[in-house]
């Protein structure tokens, strides 16, 4: 029987849990496991080392290749996705690693990325610490910039941090039968179902919305089996495998998934807005505003805008820094997604490791909105702004103020 999303949320990855006669999952701390015998271990180890999973009865072996309290993660983040498995890492760029490095061992080693990505991603390919190559390009550039080697096109929508929004649709035509992945942590699944436009993999920070409480870190990719299965033989090589309480935690998170967002999407609307409206702001970024959405993709490939907006100033570096660091209640701090609203500098900090071609403007700042009142947000974020605007309008009226995007 299909359920709702909201009501998937609540109830998947814990099939299990009356037959264990428990009502929470379980937390499985055991870094070893007893053996049956030499023979049945050795055929456990030889299944879950080669990508298999653990069988009701078999041994687990060893935490590096497999636990339960992680594996009702996956099962749940495969059903909120709709593919057919995915597998937990300890944090999204552990996730994103093994990945490539899947990409290495098939003799695929390019990729093809659409900027703007997450700087840590940005980074990791740009660098080819992992034995890959990458083309970055637009979205209109994927066809053409793929290769006889390409084994992946990356893209990430609504885009960090810029709330670029992204065809998923588009993209996986230009791709022309290349696997096609989605960073889907600014959407997440309550939002953007990327597997059912089209994407081969699904990748997620755990650690933003799917916790939601900012206090585990953890990585997703959610895909076929046979994606899957080649991840976890990475994993199980790396050690890459999410620590079991943080995996408690992350799937803690999942019944309120839907609610916090929603709720969250919509405060970062009225914030957009009233943004919108302020002297000191040059631009705010965020799907819920006019001409961001051209190609109605809120309609045809998203349920809402999400809960991340970018504001950029008027006054440059100069103005961004005094705002992020005069702020009372919104935390200046980096990561999203918690209940509580955080803002950063992405320039100088998450995408500080980007080509300058490639960085955010000095002037910009991300802000991602948490469940408190829009109004208590709105008032912070006006005294912050305001008292910038006073200062750099009376420093330019004396000739003091630098240039704009100039710091100091």
């Amino acid at each position: 029987m299909e359920h709702s999303f909201d009501t998937t949320a609540v109830h998947a990855g814990r099939a299990d849990l009356t037959a264990l006669g428990v009502h929470a999952p379980p937390i499985d701390l055991s870094s070893t496991n007893p053996l049956p015998s030499i023979v049945d271990g050795g055929d456990s180890y030889e299944t879950l080392a080669s990508g298999g999973r653990c069988a009701a009865g078999q041994s687990p072996v060893y935490q590096r290749l497999w636990n339960p309290t992680v594996a009702r993660l996956e099962d749940a983040i495969a059903e909120l996705e709709g593919t057919e498995e995915a597998i937990a890492f300890a944090s999204g760029m552990a996730a994103l690693s093994a990945v490539l490095l899947t990409l290495v061992q098939r003799g695929t080693p390019h990729m093809v990325a659409v900027r703007p990505l997450y700087g840590g991603s940005d980074h990791l390919l740009g660098t080819g610490t992992l034995g890959t190559t990458v083309t970055f390009t637009t979205p209109d550039g994927v066809a053409a910039s793929l290769r006889p080697d390409t084994g992946l096109v990356i893209l990430e929508t609504p885009a960090n941090p810029t709330l670029d929004l992204v065809d998923i649709r588009r993209v996986v035509a230009g791709a022309a039968g290349v696997p096609v992945m989605v960073d889907n942590t600014f959407a997440t699944p309550v939002l953007q179902r990327p597997a059912e436009l089209g994407a081969a993999l699904v990748l997620h920070s755990a650690t933003k919305f799917i916790g939601g409480h900012s206090d585990a870190l953890g990585g997703l990719v959610a895909a076929d089996s046979g994606w899957i299965e080649a991840l976890r033989r990475v994993r199980a090589i790396t050690g890459g495998i999410l620590n079991p309480v943080a995996a408690y935690l992350l799937h803690r998170g999942l019944p309120t998934l839907p609610i916090r967002v929603r709720a969250q999407q919509a405060t970062a609307t009225q914030v957009a807005a009233a943004l919108a409206e302020h002297p000191a702001v040059a631009r705010v970024m965020h799907p819920s505003r006019p001409g961001a959405d051209p190609t109605h993709l809120l309609d045809s490939q998203m349920a809402g805008p999400g809960s991340i907006l970018a504001v950029e100033l008027l006054g440059g570096f100069h103005a961004a820094r005094r705002v992020a660091e005069s702020l009372t209640l919104i935390t200046h701090a980096v990561s999203l997604g918690g209940v509580d609203s955080l803002i950063q500098h992405p320039a100088a900090l998450t995408h500080r490791p980007v080509p300058p071609e490639a960085r955010p403007s000095a002037g910009l700042l991300r802000l991602s909105v948490g469940l408190e009142s829009a109004e208590d947000l709105v008032a912070d974020l006006d005294r912050a702004l305001s008292a910038t605007h006073r200062h750099r309008t009376t420093a330019r009226a004396v000739g003091t103020a630098p240039p704009v995007g100039v710091a100091r």
